[in-house]
């Protein structure tokens, strides 16, 4: 203890010092958070494994292996930017919702005429990509496919799916109570660990909700099953009451955050 505080002395460590650990180590933490289940945690694991042997050769002295690895690290600052892009643009977007101004997000989504669709359409086996829009913005994704800005009904939904059409294979993308646009492209995921049963409407659902804080409704057509995904997680198996649930739920849960948020700036302004 006595050669710890000894220690402490010597290097001269402050109070300022501890708070600089103190977040750094949270950051770490987040980050490591954000990573967790994603291609990107496996790759982070594998590069501090490579840090770490690179330590090990220093200290026994392997010049050849050190020269090696000397010449690998000068590149991998580029090595990161390609490999963890979509996690770094995951991460960047969330931070990019944590606004100052307080932006509320719209609440009513139409969500009786999605159930109703969604449970129409899996009845019939009619496969469904459904979108709902939050807080990140979705307008890039949106502008790959038809642009509509038609009010959300289960008759247009039901139309939209149809087989045959020209844009039933694509995502529905909805913002408040309208449909912006059909036929959409989304981004598909890279999760390695996901069923091999689920097709490239899920993974896009899933994918979408990876990168943004959207909210997926999925309909199969192989199966006529209904799923939901938020976050990069999916539920699968639904019935139309436990989708309705999930997806109050999901927006009621934003709303009270963004609530909570208002009340403080507020209480900030009176101060």
């Amino acid at each position: 203890m006595d050669s710890m505080l000894e220690l402490l002395r010597i290097t001269s460590f402050s109070f300022r010092d501890l708070i600089d650990i103190a977040i750094v180590t949270f950051i770490s933490y987040r980050f490591l958070l954000l990573m967790k289940g994603t291609r990107g945690m496996q790759m982070t694991l594998g590069i501090i494994a490579l840090f770490g042997f690179f330590w090990i050769t220093r200290f026994y002295n392997l010049a050849a292996i050190q020269w090696l690895l000397s010449n690998v690290f000068t590149y991998i600052f580029f090595a990161i930017i390609v490999l963890y892009q979509n996690e770094l643009r995951m991460i960047l977007t969330r931070i990019g919702v944590f606004s100052i101004w307080g932006r509320r997000i719209h609440t009513d989504y139409g969500v009786d005429e999605i159930v109703q669709a969604a449970s129409t359409l899996a009845s019939q086996k009619i496969g469904a990509l459904i979108i709902l829009e939050r807080e990140v913005g979705l307008r890039n994704y949106a502008e790959s496919g038809i642009k509509l800005d038609a009010v959300i009904t289960y008759h247009l939904l039901d139309t939209i799916f149809f087989p045959k059409t020209p844009l039933h294979d694509g995502a529905v993308i909805v913002r408040k109570n309208r449909i912006v646009a059909a036929g959409c492209f989304l981004p598909l995921t890279l999760d390695l660990h996901l069923s091999q049963e689920l097709g490239t409407r899920h993974r896009a659902g899933i994918g979408i909700t990876e990168e943004t804080d959207a909210v997926a409704v999925i309909v199969s057509e192989e199966n006529g099953t209904i799923s939901l995904a938020i976050g990069g997680k999916i539920t699968r198996n639904l019935s139309g009451n436990e989708l309705r649930n999930a997806l109050k739920s999901a927006i009621a849960e934003r709303n009270v955050s963004e609530e909570t948020k208002k009340q403080e700036r507020e209480g900030k302004e009176a101060v």
